[in-house]
């Protein structure tokens, strides 16, 4: 069977607040490299005839086409500008897209995505039209509400990854409506416009680097593997 037209949308909206760093961390050197090279790398890896669209902050789009001409990003990619709220971002990003097939939307500061997971996912969302992340909790889990508290069986409490593939078409349909802040990734966007979800196993190293020992996981991580 034919497969279908691949593409990702990737979600570079960081301001770098949490990392005490004036550098969005998307552009953090990660091995020698801004982050974000890794992560668009990562899907031409797996599939070379990918079409990537990274999303960035409109205000820092002109210091991103002169980091790729610094550390000779070559890899193909188009650039749209973000909106307010990831969801107008990835709406944006989604916009970019002018075919049917299926689309994955991923963090920016994922770089750590590896072959294999890329490939359940895709295969999930071929049959399914939908395909999300997940990797077991490894902590205790508690929910305390003012005096009341009580644990969590954490053999069902998953923690939610990208990237997050589904059918474009539907996914742009699902995403035609304005947005709320219960939008906190697209699996809930897509959840409410009444599709069901399916789930694909995760990757505990796909880490998304938000603080600055992140960071040093990551390239510990990245040079081991």
């Amino acid at each position: 069977i034919e497969m279908k037209p691949r593409y990702v949308v990737i979600v570079a909206g960081g301001k770098g607040l949490r990392m005490g760093n004036e550098v969005p961390k998307q552009f953090l050197l990660l091995n020698g490299k801004p982050i974000l090279m890794h992560t668009i790398a990562a899907f031409y890896a797996f599939d070379p005839t990918i079409s990537c669209i990274v999303v960035l902050p409109e205000s820092q789009i002109t210091y991103w086409q002169s980091l790729c001409k610094t550390y000779q990003c070559s890899t193909p990619h188009a650039i749209v500008s973000g909106g307010q709220e990831r969801f107008n971002s990835v709406n944006n990003g989604l916009n970019a897209i002018y075919g049917t097939g299926l689309v994955a939307v991923h963090d920016g500061v994922r770089p750590i995505v590896d072959k294999e997971m890329l490939e359940r996912g895709f295969q999930t969302a071929e049959i399914f039209n939908s395909a999300v992340p997940y990797v077991d909790s490894i902590d205790s889990l508690r929910v305390i509400d003012g005096d009341e508290t009580k644990t969590l069986d954490r053999a069902k409490i998953k923690r939610i990854q990208t990237p997050q593939i589904f059918d474009v078409e539907m996914l742009k349909k699902a995403m035609n409506t304005p947005y709320t802040p219960q939008f906190t990734d697209e699996a809930t966007v897509w959840e409410l416009a009444g599709h069901v979800l399916h789930f694909y196993v995760g990757n505990p190293n796909n880490i998304k680097i938000t603080t600055a020992i992140d960071l040093e996981i990551a390239q510990v991580t990245m040079k081991k593997s």
